[in-house]
């Protein structure tokens, strides 16, 4: 059990990428607490869905917490059962299990009272170390607190900007017809940063993939649908807009770039988490969305390629992502945008229409 423990702890503080084994106990943690935080979500908060993003948004810190007082109470059980079997090295003597659970508790934690005591070198040794331990996974752990939410505040900085830039909520259309309005030239910047920000992204949350659960501090905005966009954007760009006689063409080489990182950010994420769709399973918009989102460039002034064609090459960009990124969505229970989530209907200024749910996936997907 201590093993377990601590092989877990440096598993998931100190190995710098995402690891899966059958003694991943925070994992497993996780996987089950959220299986039930959907249930308990859509349960008490039916009908308002402002307080339930926020029991949502509770999820990650909580189960950080969790996940320290499972490491240490396995450390504590552990040394307990490990002192009660050299009881007789201890002093006083018959001391009962509670008493040497209690006693490693106080090693673990270096409280000391000296109420019970070593009285042989192993026993003193073996106390030593699990001081040692105890000390060591609490340093550990607070270091690893200081940086899940150091790259917390840098994942959701770039988050607000595209939010700013792409409208509330953001989609890939938005970013594109904002951008129409002067600030063509920009979208190569856009996507040079949004090639930094899906690096980053990759590391840090493969690395700790907790950071996957934290949610966005602003209503309708969160990492899946800021790379969404970005993907989105730079499928179009890429199959529809002509980049003849458009500022596109100074901006579909990071486009790609763009996309071929999203793409695998994508695949990585799906893919750990266990929500993997079929390859090539579709782009997961319908075609009269499409000519919608066309009729909204050319409004905003873009010339467009011929449409049959864009169509054909727009589907094959977007089955590559479409899927997996629509159920990592899902199974996060992100609010919807469009094209991106669940697929319920998104009315004005980011209202989400939805219907009353007892459970999580409920609605079918329109």
């Amino acid at each position: 059990m201590i093993a377990v423990a601590l092989r877990d702890v440096f598993q998931a503080v100190i190995v710098p990428r995402a690891v899966n084994t059958a003694l991943r106990i925070s994992r497993y943690l996780i996987r089950v607490l959220w299986r039930v935080w959907p249930v308990i979500a859509y349960a008490v908060y039916r009908t308002d869905d402002r307080k339930r993003e926020d029991f949502f948004g509770s999820f990650a810190p909580f189960s950080l917490v969790a996940n320290l007082v499972v490491w240490v109470a396995m450390l504590v059980l552990g040394w307990g059962l490990f002192f009660y079997g050299i009881r007789g090295q201890l002093h006083p003597q018959g001391l009962t299990f509670g008493a040497c659970v209690y006693y490693a508790g106080a090693s673990l934690l270096t409280i000391g009272y000296g109420d019970v005591v070593a009285v042989t070198g192993f026993a003193r040794i073996m106390s030593l170390l699990a001081a040692a331990g105890g000390l060591g996974v609490l340093a550990v752990v607070t270091s690893f607190l200081f940086a899940v939410f150091g790259a917390f505040q840098v994942r959701e900085t770039f988050v607000v900007t595209i939010g700013a830039r792409a409208g509330v909520p953001p989609s890939g259309v938005g970013l594109l017809t904002v951008h129409a309005r002067g600030m063509q030239d920009e979208l190569a910047q856009v996507f040079r940063d949004a090639q930094t920000w899906t690096a980053r992204i990759m590391e840090s949350h493969l690395a700790y993939p907790v950071l996957v659960m934290f949610r966005s501090s602003h209503d309708y905005e969160s990492w899946v649908a800021t790379l969404g966009t970005l993907l989105d954007a730079a499928a179009l760009i890429l199959t529809t807009i002509d980049d003849r006689e458009s500022p596109a063409l100074q901006t579909a080489g990071q486009a790609r770039i763009m996309f071929e990182l999203g793409r695998h950010l994508t695949s990585d994420f799906a893919g750990y988490f266990d929500v993997m769709q079929p390859a090539n399973g579709g782009p997961g918009v319908e075609r009269h969305e499409f000519d919608d989102a066309c009729a909204q460039l050319e409004q905003a002034g873009y010339r467009l390629r011929e449409r049959e064609q864009s169509w054909l090459e727009f589907s094959r960009f977007r089955s590559a992502y479409g899927g997996q990124l629509n159920a990592l969505a899902r199974w996060l229970e992100i609010p919807p945008i469009q094209w991106v989530g669940d697929r319920s209907p998104i009315a004005p200024h980011g209202k989400h229409v939805t219907e009353a749910r007892s459970y999580p996936h409920e609605q079918e997907r329109r």
